[in-house]
């Protein structure tokens, strides 16, 4: 299943949902000028390599253009290549949109970065001796859906299906859409390594959990759980 876009209109304009959007688009752009080369070493560079940061894996430290700490916030704005960047960037703006809308601009920057925070944290405790990098947006996204999850679960998402060869699309709510992209992540996460080498499984789950919890803590005292707006036409 892959999301195309979601029926619940936004106020005001997701300011800083594009500002991350772009962010992370150019600082793409920069990696991939560099060339293969080039790119593998930015990601070495400024990706969170969770034996670097405990120490568990000291060799690992001395390739880090930043203090260690500092990676867990570098390592959101890089990707790893193409298709990586542009379905973290899709998710981003289906789900992001809507939760600036309701937190507002300062706190939903705020609630993206603890999110990512979240997921980093997630990552190190499953993999504490580690020395492949981590990176990309999408333990910060995981957690915007934790918290799209609380406030839109009935609001319908547009999804292309894939069934063998034939492609179809249907309106699928966000608790079952967003569920079942959970329950996968965990199943991976349990069936693989963790991650290495591949897909950072803990932390998409480690920053769907805080993103669930922080959303309690970052709203407007005034919203309350509700069912997606409606647009001017109904």
């Amino acid at each position: 299943m892959f999301p195309l876009k979601d029926e619940n209109p936004t106020r005001r304009v997701p300011v800083f949902t594009v500002a991350f959007i772009v962010l992370c688009t150019l600082i793409f752009f920069m990696q991939f000028s560099a060339g293969a080369a080039g790119m593998q070493r930015i990601v070495v560079q400024y990706g969170l390599i969770p034996g670097a940061l405990l120490g568990t894996e000291p060799a690992a430290a001395q390739y880090a253009a930043v203090p260690p700490p500092l990676t867990v916030i570098t390592s959101m704005f890089l990707h790893g290549g193409w298709m990586h960047l542009i379905g973290n960037m899709l998710f981003l703006w289906i789900f992001g949109n809507n939760i600036e809308d309701e937190l507002g601009h300062g706190r939903f920057i705020l609630f993206y970065l603890l999110s990512g925070i979240g997921a980093a944290a997630a990552q190190i405790i499953a993999m504490p001796y580690s020395n492949i990098p981590m990176v990309g947006a999408s333990g910060a996204i995981s957690g915007v859906l934790g918290a799209y999850l609380v406030l839109y679960p009935r609001a319908k998402i547009l999804t292309l299906i894939f069934l063998g060869v034939f492609i179809t699309w249907a309106h699928i709510r966000a608790v079952w859409f967003i569920g079942g992209w959970f329950l996968f992540q965990t199943i991976s996460a349990l069936a693989s390594s963790g991650g290495a080498g591949g897909v950072a499984w803990w932390a998409h789950i480690g920053g769907f959990l805080a993103g669930l919890l922080l959303i309690f803590v970052f709203r407007s005292r005034r919203a309350t759980i509700r069912p997606p707006r409606r647009g001017p036409w109904g």
